[in-house]
């Protein structure tokens, strides 16, 4: 019996049945992290299952994929050319040396 692991939801791929994305599991196994890794940074995938299939899905249509994730940054560029820019100080107040211990 054959299961569909990746979903498209709102023009974004999606593991099945989570809120997690593809390119959130893509960009951690790019990483070197393994699927046991991934699914410990993302318990909401559920199983081994599900990461192993979104990583099979990503090889077995690496254009869809890559498509996608070219989409992905064209929207994070127009996203962050339009946006304002940070408060002032801002970041240097999540800096991890200025958080308190």
């Amino acid at each position: 019996m054959s299961r569909d692991y990746i979903e498209r939801r709102s023009d974004a791929l999606y593991i099945a049945g989570t809120r997690i994305s593809l390119e959130s599991v893509k960009f951690h196994f790019r990483e070197g992290a393994s699927p046991e890794t991934i699914l410990n940074r993302f318990p909401a995938l559920g199983s081994l299952a599900n990461v192993y299939g979104a990583i099979a899905f990503s090889l077995d249509n690496p254009a869809v994929v890559e498509e996608y994730l070219a989409q992905q940054r064209q929207k994070w560029d127009a996203f962050s050319t339009a946006a304002d820019p940070p408060p002032p100080g801002l970041l240097r107040k999540t800096e991890p040396t200025n958080r308190a211990q």
